[in-house]
């Protein structure tokens, strides 16, 4: 139970599981020691849609298809990815979007997603041949739905492994000080937004990310934990669950919106709430909820309590506080760095927001749709002003918080 709650509420949380200290420990990032992925084509060949990955070593693929959307997911071991030009984005024939990234330790993954249900015509790997490196080539042919459903379907005992570590009791006893967690919204094979020079939302999300940490950090008054410290793909759910099982005091998700009106620009902050504040709000939850199915997450794999973590018996205390920290003390440090969106504090149904008690706040930096803004948020100068602010936030919401509690 975190260190606020536990002056409310007279309950504890027990049997959470811990997850992977991989994925909750900042540390020293290496590159993968795998192949380099040089270049990525797709194009038609003989009537199929062919995709093609030019490697520097020889990989073993391992190749299924989701449904509801279509998706076809290329698994390969860890590679270092070094494009010359980005290909996110960029799809044709049956191909309509592809995405590539890290998608846990020792597995990077390719989503394209399909315009109608396709099954795997060809699948080779060529050798180098003079200046040409190794390539794997996935031709893919237009089938029905049926067919799709069962040849496409992902065989569970060849998924890629996930490490877990067995579920343990909260301590009795709070943490002394404050525990944060801050977390760099989507990552690896899930790009989020997409700015208008093409940066992608998970960059600008762990630029912004690491900087608060180490703010915080500095200070000696908190326990900082970050979900991701590197570009990494991290179910929703893992997101919650580390900050359940690391007892958080304070959760906050940092991201980058966009919108199809390029003039839009503000900061603005979002809480969980059964019904959404706005109907754009609403969408924009609808948005950053799908970030599973843009990893290429089979959904059907989410148990009943994980998919339900809405309403818990500390729900109510843990939205007060939530509401606290967002409209009555973050929104005051903002406007003295940035520009604030009209009506800056919303909410709506986050699925990252759903820690039952633990207090959360989704973060819309700006709006890297708009170039302008989008130019701001890059900057060194402006993400130490914006994360100085929201630091102080920080500071005011606890110091607020411990006074009402005594």
């Amino acid at each position: 139970m975190s260190l606020i709650l536990n002056r409310f509420l007279s309950v504890r949380v027990v049997g959470v599981v811990v997850t992977t200290l991989m994925l909750i420990c900042a540390g020293t990032v290496t590159q993968a020691a795998g192949p380099e992925v040089r270049d990525i084509r797709i194009g038609q060949h003989d009537g199929s849609t062919r995709f093609v990955v030019e490697l520097s070593g020889k990989v073993e693929p391992r190749i299924f298809g989701l449904a509801d959307p279509y998706r076809m997911v290329i698994d390969l071991p860890e590679v270092n990815f070094t494009l010359k030009n980005e290909r996110i984005g960029t799809g044709a024939g049956l191909i309509d979007q592809l995405r590539y990234g890290l998608f846990g330790p020792g597995t990077s993954r390719f989503v394209l997603d399909l315009k109608e249900p396709s099954r795997i015509a060809r699948q080779f790997v060529l050798k180098p041949d003079g200046e040409k490196p190794w390539r794997l080539v996935v031709d893919l042919e237009a089938t029905t739905r049926d067919e799709f459903l069962v040849t496409m379907r992902p065989r569970r005992d060849s998924a890629p492994p996930v490490a877990t570590a067995p579920p343990v009791d909260m301590p009795s006893e709070p943490n002394p000080i404050p525990v944060v967690v801050i977390d760099a919204g989507h990552g690896g094979v899930d790009p989020g937004a997409i700015g208008a020079s093409g940066i992608y939302e998970k960059k600008i999300a762990l630029d912004y990310a690491k900087d608060l940490a180490a703010k915080l950090r500095k200070s000696g008054q908190y326990k900082v934990v970050m979900t991701r410290d590197r570009d990494i793909f991290l179910q929703l759910r893992e997101r919650v669950r580390i900050a359940h099982s690391v007892g958080a005091d304070l959760f906050i998700s940092l991201h980058a919106n966009t919108h199809p009106r390029r003039a839009t620009k503000g900061f603005s902050v979002y809480t969980l709430s059964n019904k959404a504040s706005d109907k754009e709000a609403a969408a924009l939850a609808a948005l950053e909820n799908k970030a599973d199915v843009i990893g290429g997450v089979d959904l059907g794999e989410y148990s009943d309590d994980v998919q339900n973590i809405l309403i818990d018996f500390a729900q109510a205390k843990t939205n007060e506080l939530s509401v606290r920290f967002a409209r009555d003390v973050m929104l005051g440090e903002i406007k003295r760095e940035a520009r604030l969106l009209g009506r800056p504090w919303r909410s709506a149904g986050f699925a990252v927001l759903k820690a039952p008690d633990v207090p959360s706040v989704l973060l819309e930096l700006g709006y890297i749709s708009n170039p302008e803004e989008e130019r701001l948020l890059v900057s060194p100068k402006h993400r130490d002003r914006l994360t100085n602010a929201i630091a102080k936030s920080v500071d005011t919401y606890f110091r607020s918080t411990e006074n009402a509690a005594l």
